[in-house]
């Protein structure tokens, strides 16, 4: 509904960065599980649902892509592209789609304080925070725990 932002990434930059200093005095009370979390994650569903169509997957990195979610990529690739990409710069895998990853780039270009982190290897997703809560996953340090094995 209103992903048309996403083309607008310095201002959602900016979002970004003030709900962060919003939140960090009441960092210490963000837990996992409980009535908060479960606030935290309708609250996400909602807006990050209708702004990046997030798949809740509880591992928020679109500071670090653009503003552009990598989980909306078929494969489900948090490091791209996978070199499918069409000549017209849409996916392999839907063709009508553009790829999430010409867009993650293009978009990332745009940021200030956060451009430079498309380079960065990110780990894959760590499928037992699906569901939950990025914001409270980000303060407490679960969205930095890769998954068992996964060594960068």
């Amino acid at each position: 509904m209103f992903r048309w932002l996403q083309n607008y990434p310095r201002l959602l930059e900016t979002a970004y960065d003030a709900a962060q200093n919003l939140l960090r005095p009441v960092r210490r009370f963000l837990r996992p599980g409980g009535v908060v979390e479960a606030v935290f994650v309708r609250g996400e569903e909602i807006t990050k649902g209708a702004l990046f169509d997030c798949r809740m997957c509880g591992q928020c990195i679109l500071h670090s892509t653009g503003m552009t979610c990598p989980m909306t990529c078929p494969k489900n690739l948090r490091n791209g592209p996978c070199g499918g990409v069409r000549a017209n710069g849409h996916c392999e895998v839907i063709p009508a789609m553009p790829c999430v990853w010409v867009q993650a780039y293009e978009r990332s270009q745009q940021l200030e304080r956060y451009a430079g982190e498309m380079v960065d290897l990110q780990p894959p997703v760590n499928h037992r925070l699906q569901g939950t809560s990025a914001w409270i996953n980000d303060f407490t340090g679960l969205a930095d725990q890769a998954p068992a094995g996964w060594v960068k």
